[in-house]
């Protein structure tokens, strides 16, 4: 089943002595991030760097090494989390996301809340990060939650769960496009791989997991965020219709669609791969250009339907702000997996797994897990993780396009179990729903974990299946 190529080059020590060098990277990664509290990024720069001195790479080209890892992996990163970013502020400031699950909930009924206002989540998702998307969810859950009575769980982990999913599973959160980058696996074929598994997990996960929740532990609705956000829109009596806003959420995902669905058209004969009109079709389909199209859509429909253009420039510059850190240690995970390939760690570590029997998609939710659960980012995780996979894969042949997307989804797996006492999200949820550290565990562990196990559990069922 693992066959491994020879173009690598001739590494400088045998696969044992490779192996433990890189045991010992990620140990003094993980020792300096836990232990020293050393930011991820200047950890995973030191750490890269490291690595290529233990493991002989030539002078010359150990800052080439570790500088094109770090390059390509943001040639992609950067752009999507970008865009990704100043769509979900766009939709957060003109109360999107309010009209979002208000109107779901009126369609959906009071019996169906719950439902709702995780479909709500799971759309709203799609651009904006896990901790922003739930702080703007959680006004509109807790007014929800008094409304109608019960626990607090019964509908702030229906959509907590959502983000989570999207974070983890789907571009363009930095997770999965940094991880399909490092594994070289295609970014359309991965959103809609990533949706397929993703919205089951959820359900099962998420939703069926938080009415059961919510059923067995009583938690009151907090008296913080006392109701949903105002914005000058809402103050105007001008929100953005519910149309428009399920507009600018799928226009990207269509645009996707339209390229992964031609290439697939194209593979099979149906349509000519190279006439003008297919190819001018999957440039605008292309993940990069189709956020940039709707990020100028929402800028016009949004942004400027209520707010000056330079107000709308302050709104776009203040998206990016908060996702710096988060893109330049996704670099820094290139990097690592950079010097991993050049290293020769990629052969030693596919023979290691030729020889064991286990498949790539099972190690790569081992070795996620590990990290997760050892110094709890999951960014750091599916970064990290799927810088020592890369290599794994890179010399193992017979894997296909679907396969390179089963391993980043079992990878993404990995990075979500077990969020516990070092995870930012764990204090998040807790701290926010009034929860203690006993009930947190109890409760936001468990759904972590479920997700993380559900949707590994499809991506392995599937790679045994296509």
């Amino acid at each position: 089943m693992f066959l491994v190529e020879d173009a690598v080059p001739e590494p400088a020590y045998s696969s044992g002595v490779l192996l433990a060098i890189a045991a010992g990277a990620v140990a003094l990664l993980l020792l300096l991030i836990i232990r020293f509290k050393v930011h991820a990024f200047v950890a995973l720069v030191l750490v890269s760097f490291l690595t290529a001195l233990a493991t002989k790479i030539a002078p010359a080209d150990v800052v080439t090494t570790m500088t094109d890892g770090f390059g390509s992996t943001l040639a992609s990163v950067a752009l999507l989390v970008g865009l990704g970013a100043m769509i979900g502020r766009l939709l957060e400031v003109t109360g999107g996301a309010q009209v979002l699950a208000d109107t779901l909930i009126a369609r959906f009924g009071e019996d169906r809340a719950p439902f709702a206002l995780g479909v709500a989540s799971l759309l709203f998702g799609f651009p904006i990060f896990f901790d922003a998307g739930l702080v703007v969810m959680l006004p509109i859950i807790f007014s929800v939650a008094r409304r109608f009575g019960g626990s607090v769980l019964r509908y702030a982990f229906p959509a907590a769960g959502a983000f989570a999913v999207m974070h983890a599973f789907v571009p363009p959160h930095p997770g999965p496009v940094a991880a399909a980058d490092l594994v070289g696996a295609d970014m359309g074929l991965l959103l809609i791989i990533g949706l397929i598994i993703g919205l089951p997990t959820w359900y099962l996960a998420s939703y069926l997991y938080g009415l059961w929740a919510g059923s067995r532990y009583m938690v009151d609705v907090p008296d913080l965020l006392a109701g949903p956000p105002s914005t000058p829109e809402a103050k105007a009596g001008r929100l953005p219709s519910f149309g428009l806003v399920l507009t600018v959420l799928l226009m990207p995902m269509v645009l996707i669609f339209v390229d992964t669905g031609l290439n697939t058209l194209a593979t099979s004969g149906v349509v000519d791969g190279e006439a003008t009109w297919v190819l001018a079709l999957r440039i605008i389909g292309k993940t990069p250009i189709a956020l940039l199209i709707t990020t100028l859509f929402a800028m016009v429909v949004l942004g400027w339907r209520n707010r000056t253009r330079s107000e709308v420039e302050t709104v776009l510059n203040d998206a990016l702000g908060p996702v710096c850190a988060i893109i330049l240690i996704t670099g820094a995970g290139g990097m690592f997996g950079g010097v991993l390939r050049a290293s020769g760690i990629g052969q030693a570590l596919a023979g290691t797994l030729e020889s064991t029997g286990l498949p790539v998609v099972v190690a790569a939710f081992v070795v996620s897990a590990a990290l997760r659960v050892a110094q709890g980012s999951a960014t750091v995780a599916l970064t990290t993780a799927a810088g020592l996979m890369a290599p794994t894969i890179e010399a193992t042949s017979g894997l296909s396009s679907i396969d390179l997307v089963l391993v980043v989804i079992a990878i993404a797996g990995g990075a979500t179990v077990l969020s516990h006492v070092n995870d930012s999200g764990f204090w998040l949820v807790g701290r926010f729903l009034g929860m203690d550290e006993k009930t947190t565990l109890k409760t936001w562990t468990v759904m972590e974990t479920l997700i993380g196990v559900i949707g590994f559990a499809f991506a392995f069922v599937a790679s045994l299946v296509l």
